[in-house]
């Protein structure tokens, strides 16, 4: 297995997920429903689990999902600014079709192993989903303060998609813990188990989704205020 994660070949591509596409065993899911989105465009076995999350919370709730699946032999990082959808039709159909998304990734920092981070530039939307997943949640903690993430994992870039619809969206960041790829706190584990924290995340994320628009309808759009000062996110 190898693990592209900085300054690899398709980097140096102007199209670099429009090359990441091309790769043999590398497709992308895609399932319309509501106008409230799900994605996770670093799914499979690149950030794992992330798809799983995505795709559950979308069927239990009628949202639309947007996936990208990578295979266990290469995996391939392409920074979420270089994400595009002038580079995938499947990707724009979903960013024309949802006004709001919620963005999954995956993560992993020894000093925030049980943190779950919300970036992204709809903050009221990230107050939602934090007051949501806190009770459900209860072995993590959910950072919602953008002060307190660090910078690369913020997700405000104008170019990330998790930014791009109407009303922008929330990315997540999870640890391997909730994902159930913590052996350490898991034990061994059969391929394809889902741990109880991350069926009560699947969970949590579906009853925002459900609640959109009528319930969500005072979740304001992001104004201008972010600047590009991290383009990793």
């Amino acid at each position: 297995m190898t693990l592209h994660l900085r300054d690899h070949e398709l980097l140096n591509d102007p199209q670099p997920f429009a090359r990441l596409l091309e790769q043999g065993d590398v497709r992308e899911e895609l399932a319309l429903g509501t106008t409230f989105g799900f994605t996770a465009f670093h799914g499979g076995h690149l950030e794992e689990m992330t798809d799983h999350v995505a795709r559950e919370a979308a069927q239990l709730s009628g949202a639309s999902y947007y996936g990208v699946i990578q295979p266990p032999n290469d995996q391939w990082h392409i920074p979420s600014h270089r994400i595009g959808p002038d580079q995938s039709q499947a990707l724009e159909e979903f960013l024309d079709h949802v006004d709001i998304v919620i963005s999954l990734h995956g993560f992993g920092r020894p000093d925030l192993w049980r943190t779950l981070l919300l970036g992204g530039r709809n903050r009221d939307l990230a107050a939602r989903v934090a007051m949501e997943l806190i009770p459900r949640l209860p072995h993590y903690e959910v950072m919602a303060d953008l002060a307190t993430i660090p910078k690369p994992l913020r997700g405000l870039h104008h170019k990330n998609p998790v930014n791009r619809p109407r009303h922008a969206g929330v990315q997540i960041e999870l640890p391997p813990r909730v994902r159930g790829r913590s052996p350490i706190f898991w034990g061994p584990l059969e391929p394809g188990t889902i741990v109880p924290h991350l069926n009560a995340l699947v969970e949590g994320l579906a009853a925002i989704a459900s609640r959109w628009p009528a319930d969500l309808s005072s979740v304001r759009a992001p104004d201008a205020q972010y600047s590009n000062e991290n383009p990793s996110g």
